[in-house]
């Protein structure tokens, strides 16, 4: 291997790693800007849920293409994740009319999905099922601190300068991806092959699949509300509130979002871990508690518990990969990226919704959302709490 690849010495998991890393910058910077965004394009809060939410859309529209992509092509889907990226921060920072602006946050969308479902499609076609958790967790630690280095970068940059310049200092690491390319043509099959995959033994395979039904659906739904909670709260209540109500600039946005992102950093690989050794059920059921309790605090709360409501939604987002890691043990490796596909739908439908429903009721509906959605959370909390999923 040559180039940039070859002198840090990249494996398949360092590229996805990498890719992750830095392709999710820009969605770290994006939240402290909103309230500038809106201020600099006269756009009321429903339009700007609209910019928000058509990230999600592109995810949920995208995925299940993406995930038959992954499956015939995987280096080609991962190859093509930081090329649409840089097309849709150039349509963003255009700051051309609202439509403009959908069709930008839609390509970024579009890109998401290629890094998301290309990397996990390759994850769970290598990862051995006792440490398929963890690997799901480091996949998602790449994630989380590539957002937590745009909240960073966002942070430090003079507010002077504007929203568009700021967006495209912070999603600079973005163009490390494109000297990845040739690595990532070389790393990774065009048709992904299941050597390593643990899957059910041919007279125990039919038999799995129909005991686990029931927690397959479970798990989209536990992925659905954790996407619902995560899009909604962090990529809307949190800067719209946060300015709104308790003058917070795009610094303090960004320190209250980098305090979650910190603690979602902390918790994953100890979560994996746990979730591996002592079962998905309890660890889920804690993480989903602790989302509603998040979703309560910054719906409800004073600036204290808006504070600490950031705190536990970084801490209850620490299980979110963890679904995956269940629905793979009752899933064939054959249609290992044709679900994993079908699943990221469910989830961006929810990271669609989430931001466009909190735009459209507006400051008086807001916390009566939040309500609705952190009682959802704590209550299933409890229903993976006493029933144990594995």
């Amino acid at each position: 291997m040559r180039g940039p690849a070859r002198l840090v010495r990249l494996d398949r998991t360092g590229l996805l790693f990498l890719l992750l890393f830095c392709n999710t910058f820009g969605v770290g910077a994006f939240g402290p800007l909103l309230p500038e965004i809106g201020r600099s394009q006269s756009l009321p809060d429903w339009q700007l849920g609209l910019v928000v939410s058509a990230f999600g859309f592109a995810r949920m529209i995208s995925a299940l293409p993406v995930g038959v992509l992954a499956g015939r092509w995987l280096a080609g889907t991962l190859m093509a994740a930081p090329l649409v990226l840089i097309v849709g921060l150039a349509l963003l920072v255009s700051a051309g009319p609202l439509p403009v602006l959908l069709v930008g946050r839609f390509v970024l969308g579009v890109s998401h999905t290629l890094t998301m479902v290309g990397g996990l499609t390759a994850i769970l076609l290598e990862a051995r099922r006792a440490n398929a958790s963890v690997r799901l967790n480091v996949f998602e630690f790449a994630g989380m601190l590539g957002i937590l280095g745009g909240l960073a970068l966002v942070a430090v940059i003079p507010a002077a300068w504007g929203w568009k310049v700021s967006l495209v200092i912070a999603a600079g690491p973005a163009l490390i991806p494109l000297l990845m390319i040739p690595a990532m043509r070389r790393t990774f099959p065009d048709a992904p092959a299941p050597a390593r995959a643990a899957t059910p033994e041919a007279g125990e395979g039919v038999s799995l699949r129909r005991q686990g039904s029931g927690v397959v659906a479970l798990m989209f739904g536990v992925g659905i509300l954790f996407a619902l909670t995560w899009s909604s709260v962090s990529g809307f209540v949190v800067p719209v509130r946060g300015t709104r109500e308790f003058g917070l600039t795009r610094t303090g946005i960004s320190w209250l979002l980098g305090m979650a992102q910190a603690i979602d950093l902390a918790a994953l690989i100890p979560v994996g871990r746990l979730a591996d050794r002592v079962g998905h059920g309890l660890i889920l059921g804690t993480s989903s508690i602790m989302l509603g309790l998040g979703a309560l605090g910054v719906g409800m709360g004073s600036f204290p518990l808006f504070a600490i409501g950031c705190a536990c939604l970084g801490l209850g987002l620490a299980g979110w990969m963890l679904p995956l890691g269940v629905i793979r043990e009752h899933t064939s490796v054959g249609r290992l990226a044709w679900r994993t596909g079908l699943y990221r739908v469910g989830v961006d439908s929810a990271i669609f919704m989430g931001p466009l429903a909190a735009g459209i009721v507006g400051a008086g509906g807001e916390t009566a959302f939040l309500v609705v959605v952190g009682g959802a959370a704590l209550a299933l909390g409890a229903r993976l709490m006493w029933r144990q999923v594995r």
